[in-house]
């Protein structure tokens, strides 16, 4: 049984399906496109509603996919038949790991919802874009050309990609909000720096769909408040 087989019960069945084609998931490995679109049109799509429709319906929205989502991925622990079956729909989406625990999407909705209790309105949105664009570019360019192991499977071409992206992401988000523009030299790369790191810190078994917009948002609102960013 490969690393990436989910754990077999005495009958021979997995513990998450029975069986679960473990092998027709794409691993980390791998640069997965239509995860990778359906992750950035989910974040995109959340930030429209956010910015649409203001904090209140977001949370009626949120609360909505919480609802059903996360007894989603409860149940199917114990539901081989369920765990089969939300495979066989959400299986072109899913990584490999997610087979046998909790799916990032539920990571994902779990970080917008912290988001959305702590944060200023700027540092959600620009934790989201972090994550929607920084993410997806840091994986295509450490697979692409990583060449120098960081940290775990993290690459000092991916992470570099990842930090121009966000510096950039970030320099026009303050320019269009006229947010520190006296020192957008030095506001926008720190916050590149900020997103790239981010994607280097390991927690626990925690998934990168909820460390990093929190941690980034952390980053962020520190660096708001040291230049003038946010009011205190």
């Amino acid at each position: 049984m490969s690393p990436n087989s989910p754990p077999l019960s005495p009958s021979g069945q997995a513990h998450y399906g029975a069986p679960i084609p473990s092998a027709k998931l794409r691993g980390k490995a791998d640069m997965h496109w239509p995860r990778k679109i359906w992750h950035f049109s989910g974040i995109i799509i959340m930030l429209g509603i956010f910015h649409y429709f203001g904090p209140k319906m977001s949370w009626w929205i949120l609360g909505g996919l919480m609802a059903f989502f996360f007894p989603l991925d409860y149940l199917r622990k114990t539901r081989p038949a369920l765990n089969a079956a939300t495979l066989k729909v959400f299986g072109p989406l899913m990584r490999q790991h997610e087979a046998q625990r909790m799916s990032g999407l539920s990571y994902l909705l779990f970080g917008a919802a912290i988001l959305l209790a702590f944060f200023d309105r700027h540092i959600i949105t620009l934790s989201l874009l972090f994550l929607a664009i920084g993410d997806p570019v840091a994986s295509y360019f450490g697979i692409r050309f990583g060449r120098d192991k960081l940290l775990g499977n993290k690459t000092l071409q991916g992470t570099l990609a990842a930090f121009l992206a966000c510096t950039l992401i970030a320099s026009v988000y303050y320019y269009l909000n006229g947010l520190m523009l006296e020192r957008i030299f030095i506001v926008a790369p720190v916050s590149g720096l900020i997103a790239a790191a981010t994607e280097l810190v390991p927690i626990g078994k925690l998934d990168d769909n909820l460390t990093c917009p929190v941690l980034s948002a952390l980053g962020l609102t520190a660096l708001f408040y040291i230049y003038g960013g946010l009011v205190l």
